[in-house]
């Protein structure tokens, strides 16, 4: 495995740890990892890269080594601190930004609200969330106010092998060497010996406003850069996303320069199931 270094930053008040891999004078891969997810989940995929690459993942908020908010999560500070990571890490340079399912999302509409800020956008499995419509909004609120006075919590296991177990039950792809990988970095062990989610347990509050899809096609619409969709045979991620294929190709038509690709024999997480397939095709998109 590639080595990789960390770095603590102060980003909106919170400390911050970003993950990086290879030569800080190589060109540079922006990635962002998924929902209950870890900057290290991208070990395999940079493993697989053929080129020269300073890569840079951050531990979003509230997950990892990043230190947790105190007021909650809201999807914009996704994207506020993703803005504010980039002024420090990459203050005069467009960048090329790689995210996967939330760090996706995240990604493309960063890129157009800041579309003079991105070279290149690679969305893997990341093609919005469900619309709701108004009538939904008294109960998504209800439902958030009793979660509040009832706050979720996340389960402990007994060992980090036991962790490596239940990430392979979630992917049955997943290696066995890679899943206690994984769990390291996807867990912390206690004086006990138990293990942990290194992962505020707030990200599992219900939404409490309703998600309207085309505040999202409009914010897309402003997207300058070119940008890769890669889509997994075998996920139903595109399905949760969207209501019907009307409104899948209306997402995808929001782009001004689209790439649609399909990963074969991969689930939501493509990128530990083929990594190799996964990094040849950003490689080549970004290189194009």
């Amino acid at each position: 495995m590639r080595p990789s270094q960390s770095q603590f930053l102060n980003i909106r008040g919170l400390r911050y740890h970003v993950r990086t891999w290879g030569n800080p004078a190589a060109p540079k891969l922006f990635m962002l990892h998924g929902w209950m997810d870890v900057s290290a989940s991208f070990q395999f995929l940079v493993d697989a890269l053929t080129r020269d690459w300073h890569v840079m993942a951050p531990d979003s908020r509230g997950y990892g080594l990043t230190e947790w908010p105190q007021d909650g999560y809201w999807f914009q500070d996704y994207i506020g601190d993703l803005d504010a990571l980039l002024t420090a890490l990459s203050p005069d340079t467009p960048v090329v930004l790689v995210g996967h399912s939330l760090g996706g999302n995240v990604a493309s509409l960063y890129a157009g609200v800041r579309p003079q800020r991105v070279k290149k956008l690679v969305s893997l499995e990341g093609f919005g969330i469900p619309s709701g419509a108004a009538t939904d909004a008294p109960g998504k609120l209800n439902k958030w106010l009793d979660a509040l006075a009832k706050p979720p919590a996340l389960r402990p296991y007994a060992s980090l092998a036991e962790a490596a177990d239940r990430l392979q039950k979630t992917n049955p792809r997943l290696r066995r060497d890679r899943a206690e990988f994984l769990a390291g970095h996807w867990a912390q062990v206690q004086p006990d010996g138990s293990a942990r989610l290194l992962a505020d347990p707030r990200h599992k509050l219900p939404f409490p406003t309703v998600s309207h899809g085309e505040e999202w096609v409009h914010i897309w619409r402003e997207v300058t850069a070119p940008v890769l969709w890669v889509l997994a045979t075998e996920s139903r991620s595109n399905a949760w996303a969207t209501a019907n294929d009307e409104d899948w190709h209306r997402r995808m038509a929001a782009f001004r320069d689209l790439r649609l690709v399909r990963v074969e024999q991969a689930g939501h997480m493509l990128h530990h199931d083929q990594p190799e397939q996964v990094a040849a095709l950003i490689e080549e998109f970004v290189t194009d």
